[in-house]
């Protein structure tokens, strides 16, 4: 099983999930390696509007990209695959930015299990969800 952190939009408090008031669902964002992540880098991070991050990891690239040969292509490797475990942590740094708040941790074996254990934990954020269950 695999550990998925839910993050509650801006307004929010702190470990609560209220009854109305959220305009936006939950993102839920798994913990472990991101296979997207080590291959895409910078505009993984982009896709996921980690900008500031997105930013940092391009600058760094290009920078390691200026080495001589054997120790640039090295550096850049190692760069990818740290970004690959560290992705998803930028990612809730990001959202920690733009005000998003750490409400749960729930455990699914994907993303609609995760999904289905947190309905099931707080069923009052069933309503955001119900346009998307219909689909």
């Amino acid at each position: 099983m695999r550990s998925w952190t839910v993050h509650l939009p801006p307004g929010a408090a702190r470990g609560s999930v209220p009854a109305t008031g959220l305009k936006q669902p939950p993102v839920l964002i798994p913990e472990g390696f991101s296979f997207w992540a080590f291959l895409f880098g910078p505009f993984w991070l982009f896709r996921h509007r980690a900008w500031l991050a997105g930013f940092g990891v391009l600058v760094g690239l290009v920078v390691l990209n200026l080495l001589p040969d054997p120790y640039g292509i090295a550096a850049a490797l190692a760069a990818h695959l740290l970004l690959g475990f560290q992705g998803q942590d930028l990612r809730r740094w990001a959202l920690g930015r733009r005000g998003w708040t750490l409400a749960h941790v729930v455990q699914g074996q994907d993303a609609d299990g995760a999904l289905a254990r947190l309905l099931q934990a707080e069923p009052r954020l069933l309503p955001l969800y119900a346009g998307e269950v219909a689909r």
